[in-house]
């Protein structure tokens, strides 16, 4: 068995993006060689999350409201001392922290509309994504 270790890194510009990364794990697959396999895709932040989802720019903005409703992030939270980010460390944990998605062919085996994304809850700042490609 192979594997293959890389980060990819942003430098966010909003406070709440969701960046599309598939293109990008396909690229890592692509260097490691691997054919058959897995790929685990973990923000190394814990204010972010790395989802798999339809490219949609009504769903993402859905993402949003549902969950400025449920934990708005201006909201008085203990965590806010000396930085305001409370929620984004609740959002995070709905989202999702990680995926493990599978690799056939040397190719991402993705469904019809699933891309892969990594959704930052506070940035303007630089942020790192773990991929790590492991198979044959």
């Amino acid at each position: 068995m192979k594997s293959h270790t890389e980060y990819l890194w942003f430098d966010t510009k909003n406070k709440i993006e969701f960046i599309r990364i598939t293109e990008k794990v396909q690229g890592e697959i692509d260097k490691s060689g691997i054919k058959e396999g897995l790929v685990l895709v973990n923000p190394m932040h814990i204010t972010a999350a790395v989802i798999v989802n339809d490219d949609e720019e009504g769903l993402k903005k859905d993402y949003v409201d549902v969950l400025q409703r449920l934990v708005p992030y201006n909201a008085d939270y203990r965590h806010n001392v000396g930085e305001d980010n409370g929620a984004a460390h609740i959002w995070r944990q709905f989202m999702a922290h990680q995926v493990v998605m599978p690799v056939t062919k040397g190719r991402l085996d993705l469904g019809p509309w699933e891309q892969i994304f990594y959704c930052e809850f506070d940035g303007r700042r630089r942020k790192r994504v773990l991929v790590k490609v492991i198979g044959e």
